[in-house]
């Protein structure tokens, strides 16, 4: 039960407070730079310099304790924004490089070399997979623009053995690039 002088203490208190409310806002503002945030610190700092009123002596000069609180909670906050911007700072330079590398990447994105070497990709293993005449003797032929004829006689068969190779591998290639002929014909 309060006693009566904890009633005084408190209308004392209360009547501090209320006359000094706008200097200890202020004070805190002028550090913190945002009124909420100043308001808050304020009451905490109220709350803390009474939850510690058995520690005053007769002669304590509230102002200045109230100051010390609040010049402390002030320190805490403003040491707590820096860690967080310095947080936000490392996170948007680590995505301005990664903005970076996906603008250089894209840009010397050459999109006829990338559909080339997928399409000679796809002959390259198609002809592997060819058995070995057929194979040898399409290379001659469209790599090497060997003439069918001179094909024929260094392998010692028919200019229609050459013709029947070569269509077969073009049938082959043909089926294994279905999804590309159309945008190599235009």
């Amino acid at each position: 039960m309060p006693t009566a002088n904890n009633l005084h203490s408190i209308d004392l208190f209360t009547r501090f407070f209320q006359e000094n409310q706008g200097r200890f806002l202020s004070f805190a503002y002028s550090y913190i730079k945002d009124k909420s945030e100043a308001e808050d610190i304020l009451m905490e700092s109220m709350f803390t310099l009474w939850e510690n009123r058995e520690k005053w002596d007769k002669d304590s000069n509230l102002q200045a304790l109230l100051l010390t609180i609040i010049r402390n909670k002030a320190l805490n906050y403003l040491a707590h924004e820096q860690v967080r911007l310095r947080a936000e700072e490392d996170i948007n330079i680590h995505k301005q490089r990664e903005l970076d590398l996906r603008i250089s990447t894209l840009e010397a994105c050459e999109p006829n070399t990338i559909f080339n070497s997928e399409i000679q990709h796809i002959v390259n293993k198609t002809l592997s997979q060819i058995p070995e005449q057929s194979r040898h003797i399409f290379v001659l032929s469209r790599y090497q623009n060997t003439p069918n004829k001179m094909i024929a006689e260094q392998l010692g068969i028919s200019v229609k053995a050459v013709e029947f190779h070569i269509t077969k591998t073009l049938k082959i290639l043909r089926t294994e690039l279905k999804d590309y002929l159309i945008s190599i014909l235009f």
